[in-house]
């Protein structure tokens, strides 16, 4: 009969299941999430956005269209930068990859003596701002430099400098990508081929390369983003062979010309995009290489390979070694080339510069704060997004802004910085000039790697953990505080100290942003080599990296100590 009510069968037309009511731990996920939505939109998005609509006006902000963009590309002086990048940045990755290769191959695949001190000192320019190395150059180099008359007339000021001092800045980054993609291998494969009686050269073509592939690729985009968004190696040693960095000072600084300024960020930003993008598109199609039945391979003693290796390894050590030692040595020197006698006058920073040692405690004071503020903000964001199951919106949302850091280059966004920040209206423009928009900047210009470091951690945490918690009632901020972190303490301590090192040795990020109380170290260094005082300036350069290594080697007692407490369940 019509409008009577009937119950529907099982299976066939039955009612909807009833969602599960939400309760106060997934209100905060969610919550949560929206916070680190609105984070990163105010530190990463808003400001790029302003620096985009900045380049579309004149002086007066009136909208001009592609007017600033057509006189950018029509001046050749200007234009002439993009390919003096471009070709920096192809030269350096083309010298380092191999370099690197090589150096990872021998510590991962070879039986030579002291892989662990090769190890050791190639990751020792980490802890060096980018400046170093072009320092020990024009004392090696330069027009007074020791080693002048090995140069038979070519100037190291320009191109030459700036290739050598990218590779020794870049080689780091490289190697330690490099280590992780060798680290894995199949000794059946290298059975396989020897049993087929493939040649040591086949094999490493056919089996050995193929391998790594995707850490090589990984690790040439890494080394082209790193060369074309430096700042302080183009500056120190560049001379008069200008590059997109560069120019974004010149343009800023120099002419206080912003909108074209923020062409020049705008153009800057394109190729680290096009290269993060491309990176993400590759590693996207990478497979497993190590299968369940996979034997781990054990390097076997050969001597012609091994001692081959060793005298590279050899090599390139020792001119990391002397273009490290090379600048604490010149931070001794009383008066280059004509006195060599040592003395402490050039750690004397209040002789060279106004702020004197204040610069150098500016950075450590930011360097600690970006650390410990920025390891909360990352863990607890990635916390949030790897254990919240619903909000699949929100979560992806989140996810593709936290990768988003990898690809601007910190120039950029000091840059953007200066317009979003000095917006009028901006509620949030108190901060300009002050401390704390450098933290929030290193934060945020850093937030990608460590988010990555804490998302791979917490991966190895079983959903259930969570489930438990919840059917006893436990708060999800009880279970991340009681469990989850001190789970997860390697990686966290590994985040603050990635966060701590970085911000001590950054230069591209704060050059813009820094006031007269705010000064810091790594912009004192570029401000001392302009006025002539390059004997302070590396002084302060190894003030830095003493820091840096100080940090370091604390950093790895203290995580030992507590892995012996909170990590017992790690052993049998």
């Amino acid at each position: 009969m019509t409008g009577t009510a009937t119950t529907a069968a099982p299976g066939a037309g039955a009612l909807p299941a009833t969602r599960r009511r939400l309760d106060r731990d997934d209100w905060m996920m969610r919550g949560g999430i929206c916070l680190m939505i609105g984070w990163l939109g105010l530190t990463l998005i808003l400001p790029l956005w302003w620096l985009l609509s900045k380049s579309f006006q004149n002086q007066n902000g009136e909208f001009v269209g592609l007017a600033n963009y057509i006189q950018y590309f029509s001046t050749p002086a200007l234009f002439a930068s993009v390919w003096n990048s471009l070709f920096i940045a192809v030269l350096s990755t083309a010298i380092v990859l191999p370099l690197a290769f090589v150096y990872a191959y021998a510590l991962q695949r070879s039986c030579m003596r002291w892989k662990g001190l090769f190890q050791a000192l190639a990751l020792i320019p980490i802890l060096a701002p980018s400046l170093l190395p072009a320092i020990s150059l024009i004392y090696l180099f330069g027009n007074q430099g020791f080693l002048k008359d090995w140069m038979f007339g070519v100037e190291i000021y320009g191109p030459v400098g700036i290739v050598i001092s990218q590779v020794f800045y870049c080689f780091p980054h490289a190697l330690m990508i490099l280590l992780a993609a060798l680290s894995m291998a199949d000794s059946r494969l290298y059975e396989a081929a020897d049993a087929l009686g493939a040649s040591k050269t086949r094999v490493f073509f056919t089996v050995t390369l193929p391998g790594a592939k995707y850490g090589v690729i990984s690790a040439g985009f890494v080394i082209f983003t790193l060369v074309m968004t430096d700042f302080g190696i183009a500056k120190v040693i560049g001379g008069r062979f200008n590059v997109l960095a560069t120019d974004i000072f010149k343009q800023v600084i120099g002419q206080q010309n912003f909108e074209m300024g923020a062409v020049v960020g705008f153009v800057l930003l394109i190729p680290a995009v096009v290269a993060f993008m491309a990176d993400r598109i590759i590693q996207g199609r990478q497979v497993a290489l190590l299968s369940a039945r996979a034997v781990p391979l054990i390097p076997k003693p050969d001597s012609g390979r091994d001692n081959g290796l060793f005298i590279f390894c050899s090599v390139v050590g020792f001119v990391i070694f002397v273009l490290l030692a090379m600048s604490v040595w010149a931070s001794f020197v009383s008066r280059w080339p004509y006195n060599l006698a040592l003395t402490l006058k050039n750690y004397n920073f209040g002789d060279f510069d106004t702020n004197g040692w204040s610069a150098y405690f500016n950075s450590v004071e930011m360097a600690a704060w970006t650390a410990v503020i920025g390891t909360v903000i990352v863990f607890v964001g990635a916390y949030l997004l790897e254990k919240t199951r619903s909000f699949g919106a929100g979560r992806a949302v989140a996810q593709f802004m936290a990768m988003l850091p990898m690809a601007v280059p910190g120039l950029v966004l000091g840059l953007a910085y200066i317009f979003f920040f000095n917006a009028k209206g901006n509620p949030f423009g108190f901060i300009y000039a002050t401390m704390a928009i450098l933290v929030v900047n290193s934060v945020t210009h850093f937030y990608t790697v460590s988010h990555l470091t804490a998302t791979t951690s917490l991966k190895q945490l079983d959903h259930e953990f969570e489930a438990v918690s919840a059917s006893l009632k436990v708060s999800l901020l009880r279970t991340m505080t009681r469990v989850s972190v001190p789970v997860c303490l390697p990686a966290v301590l590994d985040i603050s100290i990635y966060l701590f090192v970085n911000a001590m040795t950054t230069v591209s990020a704060v050059i813009f942003l820094y006031s007269t109380d705010t000064k810091l170290a790594a912009v004192t260094i570029i401000n001392m080599d302009e006025s002539g005082f390059t004997a302070a300036a590396a002084a302060m350069a190894v003030a830095i990296v003493a820091t840096s290594a100080t940090v370091k080697i604390a950093h790895l007692l203290i995580t030992r100590r507590l892995e012996r407490r909170t990590q017992a369940w790690r052993q049998r």
